[in-house]
């Protein structure tokens, strides 16, 4: 029986994914994907499984662990776990263009992460003000 496990990021968010040969399940912390909630969050889980269409995902069980960051950032994380496992799985290069051409952050990951608090104000950026008065 063949595994691949498959990692994904998002922000502080760190999803791994084990796919196997199986019955089409999909659970995401041992949740199934049609119960997952918000519904954004599921639909943005759901791309990549909709992207590599019914005849590959029906035959594949995936498993998905996440853990970290909020809950689009866990979403974001799951479905670019899904998304390598399955290209790793299949070992496709055709299905691999596909992703790419959809949404390179599929494959590759979004780099962008929270800017350094600096001193002298609230945020990173923002500075005290001065009234002079």
């Amino acid at each position: 029986m063949k595994i691949t496990v498959s990692s994904g990021k998002r922000k502080t968010a760190i999803a791994r994914a084990t796919v196997r040969e199986g019955t089409g399940r999909i659970l995401i912390n041992k949740i199934p994907l049609e119960n997952y909630n918000p519904l954004i969050a599921r639909q943005i889980i759901e791309e990549p499984v909709l992207i590599a269409g019914s005849d590959i995902t029906s035959k594949l069980d995936v498993r998905v662990n996440v853990r970290g960051g909020g809950t689009m950032g866990q979403a974001q994380a799951s479905r670019m776990a899904i998304a390598r496992g399955l290209v790793d799985f299949t070992k496709s290069a055709d299905l691999r263009k596909q992703y790419v051409e959809y949404d390179r952050t599929l494959m590759a990951g979004d780099s962008r992460r929270k800017e350094k608090k600096k001193f002298g104000g609230p945020g990173a950026r923002a500075k005290r003000q001065k009234s002079y008065r």
